[in-house]
């Protein structure tokens, strides 16, 4: 048994009974090849919830301090996150978005199912924000579908993305999967890259009911 397989036969149980998910759509995620499952960032169980109500393994992107921490609990946070199917990338500095889309690219080509939050942080506010582009990039280097999901409800039980979370509901929802072929070797245009990715968060903001902000997250984190 994988460790994947082995984290959600373990904690799987104890996830549904504490967070009760709501899982729509998930009949949109294909059963093979390559996908991008591309959604909102509320709070930090969010990455918890997805690998765990999909029943492919979902490979994503973390900070490296999540497989980092000293002492237990350190070790225990690295041994779910990269069981789950996290990849620690350090993310800071002018690298960090090279690395991160790289190794997106290297899943997707291997025919894996990569989740990304395009937001590129959890939303300040509870609002959408603007999507950076490398959701785009992704999708048109590797030509993988795009399935936009939507988390709902996780913001309640950990308001502010840190502490321990509340037991209570939430809702996963997937959209229909979206294909950008017809932009086939177009992954430099901007106006482009731009328009695959607002048409993306466009479907984000359909299944989520959120707000949506036309600045990124970072910027309103920044002026906050």
């Amino acid at each position: 048994m994988s460790r994947f397989a082995l984290i959600k036969a373990v904690l799987g149980p104890v996830m549904r009974l504490m967070f009760r998910p709501q899982v729509e759509g998930a009949e949109h995620i294909p059963g093979d090849g390559p996908v991008i499952l591309a959604g909102n960032h509320l709070t930090f169980i969010d990455s918890m919830i997805l690998p765990l109500v999909c029943d492919r393994q979902v490979f994503f992107i973390g900070k490296d301090e999540y497989v980092t921490g000293k002492g237990f609990k350190g070790r225990l946070m690295a041994w779910f996150f990269t069981g789950v199917g996290m990849i620690p990338v350090d993310r800071d500095g002018g690298r960090g978005g090279v690395a991160a889309l790289m190794t997106g690219r290297r899943v997707l080509e291997e025919g894996q199912v990569f989740g990304i939050y395009p937001e590129g942080t959890r939303s300040p506010d509870g609002r959408l924000y603007r999507g950076r582009t490398g959701i785009a990039r992704l999708t048109l280097m590797t030509g993988a579908p795009v399935v936009p999901f939507a988390m709902i409800g996780t913001d309640r039980l950990q308001p502010g993305g840190a502490g321990l979370p509340r037991p209570g509901k939430v809702t996963v929802r997937f959209g229909e999967a979206m294909e950008f072929s017809r932009y086939e070797g177009m992954d430099r245009d901007r106006y482009v890259l731009r328009a695959v990715t607002d048409s993306v968060m466009s479907e984000v903001m359909r299944l989520s009911g959120q707000e949506y902000v036309d600045m990124y997250a970072s910027k309103a984190k920044e002026a906050a």
